[in-house]
C-alpha cells in the first residue's frame, strides 16, 4: 500500500494534502472551502485526474466549511471522474459541511462514508478491494 505524500498546497485558511493509497488517490482538504481557496483544492485534485486517478477520496474530516463554491469544485471532480470510469467518494464530513450538502441536494450525487477506512475498503466495480492493486490475470 502506497502511502506517500504527492502533493500539498496551503494558503492561510487551507491546506490539502494528497496521496496515493493504492488505486485511489486520497485528498485531504484542512479548514475552509471557499471562494479564495478553491482553487487550492481544483489544481490538485486535477492533477490526480490527469495521471490516471479515476477513483478520487475526499477525507473531509478536517474541512471546517464549503461554501457553493468549494462544491461546484467537488462537482466538477465528480464529473470528470465519472467520465473516467471512477467517482468521488466523500468521507468523515463534519456536520457543518455535510448540511450543505443536504440542503444542495449534492448529497445524493456522491458516494458518502462515515470514515476515511470505510472509504477506502469499498470494493471496486470488479469486486476487488479499491485500496489494493488490481490482481494480474495472467496469474
Amino acid at each position: 500500500m502506497d502511502r506517500g505524500t504527492v502533493g500539498s498546497a496551503q494558503s492561510g485558511r487551507l491546506l490539502v494534502e494528497v496521496r496515493e493509497e493504492g488505486a485511489s488517490a486520497v485528498v485531504t482538504p484542512a479548514g475552509e472551502l471557499d471562494h479564495h481557496t478553491a482553487d487550492l483544492l481544483r489544481e490538485p485534485i486535477e492533477e490526480c485526474l490527469d495521471r490516471g486517478f479515476a477513483r478520487l477520496v475526499v477525507d473531509c474530516s478536517q474541512l471546517e466549511f464549503c461554501d457553493s463554491t468549494g462544491l461546484n469544485v467537488l462537482l466538477g471532480a465528480r464529473l470528470k471522474a465519472e467520465a473516467a470510469g471512477g467517482g468521488v467518494h466523500l468521507a468523515g464530513m463534519l456536520p457543518v459541511v455535510s448540511r450543505v450538502f443536504e440542503i444542495t441536494g449534492a448529497e445524493a450525487v456522491f458516494t458518502l462514508h462515515d470514515t476515511l477506512e470505510e472509504a477506502l475498503r469499498e470494493p471496486g466495480p470488479d469486486g476487488s478491494e479499491v485500496g489494493e492493486p488490481e490482481a494480474d490475470p495472467g496469474d
